[in-house]
């Protein structure tokens, strides 16, 4: 069975993380989640799709668990961002969750690959790719939860918990395909959950590294049993609200 549980990291509390960023990293954190809640209201017009999933379904036929969608993924030719849709995990209120990337030419301050010396070939050269972050959505289309995944899950590059960070100011999805609010959409929750993303990812870095040492003789970057190293759940409405509360805070 895999490592494979929603759990809630509390080193550091929302309020906490909050109160360590900069008025400006909050505002445009509020503005992230305002054009969220604008995005929600443009696609609830759209009576045959109505929600980001199905927006980025359409069209695509029927609906095979672990296929990508739309497919051939989506890239942008100018930031080197990159998502997929895809569903497998049997997760109780989970209807599926995109995987999101940031591609070599798009990553600044030529960061290297972490150390490894198991026999599986990484993707290298302008090939190499980190991923940022998986956002699991609901049935009907909401976001409900942030995870984070092991190297195997999704074939990528291998990047230390700081350097994907810094690739998160990167991500950008400015394309008109398949949906010009689900790009936006997704632009924004990254940007949105900022603080528990870096949280997520300093905490997978620490899973593989206490797997590791649990498990010496086995590649930990390919071990079939450690698939999620990191997970909590998310609620837009109340990010906002919080972000808010601290900005009205900051006023006083």
């Amino acid at each position: 069975m895999t490592q494979d549980t929603q759990k809630t990291i509390h080193s550091t509390s929302l309020p906490e993380q909050l109160a360590a960023l900069s008025v400006k990293q909050l505002e445009n954190m509020k503005s992230a989640g305002e054009q969220i809640n604008h995005c929600y209201r443009l696609l609830k017009k759209n009576e045959t799709h109505g929600n980001v999933v199905r927006e980025v379904l359409n069209d695509q036929g029927t609906f095979y668990e672990l296929e990508h969608y739309p497919k051939g993924d989506v890239h942008d030719s100018d930031s080197h961002s990159q998502y997929f849709y895809h569903a497998h995990r049997g997760i109780d209120g989970e209807n599926g969750h995109f995987h999101t990337f940031l591609r070599a030419k798009g990553m600044h301050g030529n960061p290297k690959p972490a150390p490894y010396s198991g026999e599986e070939k990484w993707p290298s050269g302008d090939d190499a790719l980190s991923h940022l972050i998986a956002i699991s959505m609901d049935p009907k289309g909401y976001p409900i939860g942030l995870f984070s995944t092991n190297r195997w899950v999704t074939g990528e590059t291998w990047y230390k918990a700081d350097d994907v960070i810094n690739m998160l100011d990167h991500f950008n999805m400015d394309l008109l395909y398949p949906s010009w609010p689900v790009n936006i959409w997704i632009t924004k929750t990254m940007q949105l959950f900022r603080p528990q993303i870096e949280q997520l990812l300093q905490e997978r870095d620490q899973s593989i590294a206490r797997w590791a040492e649990t498990h010496p003789d086995i590649d930990v970057f390919e071990d079939r049993e450690l698939e999620v190293t990191s997970s909590l759940l998310i609620d837009v409405d109340a990010q906002l609200a919080s972000v808010n509360e601290e900005l009205a805070r900051r006023a006083h």
